[in-house]
């Protein structure tokens, strides 16, 4: 009799348990819902990072070492370039993000926060469980980069290397030789 009351209460523990985790789930899903926009902007911002950095160095680039006479039609390819890039680069960033935020930030919140609370956050926005939210803002975005960077660093890095070549090119700078390339690590490698 004791066993079989256990194994009920075990069970009636089990199925609860089960319960609340799916509706907990179902927050954490309209939570990342809501919240969509920035994690679209965390992708964004990864993704145009290195284009920000190549824009400025050609900037400088441009000034100092192209023919005033050819700075508006080389500005004009380079931005060109830079579009492209962005064209190709940022959707597939958007999309990895939305797909990996479940596995980031959704279980994030799913650990930090109650059931109550995810209701009390999606509710009102104002109140002092936002605080503790914002606090795990910074967490959240570091896990998904992380991973976002992880995933995405093979695919994107051929066409950073593509666009800086690129916007060598119009800017009149030699490419990179096979030798410059294998000094480089050479150079920078630990000393034994």
């Amino acid at each position: 009799m004791k066993k079989t009351l256990m194994a009920l209460l075990m069970l009636a523990s089990t199925v609860i348990h089960a319960q609340t985790s799916a509706a907990k789930q179902a927050l954490v899903d309209k939570l990342l819902a809501l919240q969509r926009p920035a994690i679209e902007q965390t992708a964004r911002v990864l993704a145009e990072r290195p284009a920000l950095q190549m824009r400025q160095q050609a900037g400088v680039v441009l000034q100092t070492r192209v023919a005033p006479e050819k700075r508006e039609a080389v500005a004009k390819d380079l931005q060109a370039d830079l579009t492209k890039y962005a064209d190709d680069v940022l959707p597939l960033m958007q999309q990895q993000a939305i797909k990996l935020a479940p596995s980031t930030v959704g279980v994030i919140l799913a650990d930090k926060f109650t059931e109550d609370e995810l209701r009390q956050l999606i509710a009102i926005m104002e109140s002092p469980v936002n605080l503790k939210y914002e606090q795990l803002g910074n967490e959240m975005q570091k896990a998904l980069a992380d991973k976002l960077m992880a995933d995405m660093t093979p695919a994107v890095e051929p066409k950073v290397k593509a666009l800086a070549a690129a916007m060598d090119k119009h800017l009149g700078l030699p490419a990179p030789t096979a030798n410059a390339k294998a000094a480089k690590p050479a150079a920078s490698a630990p000393k034994k």
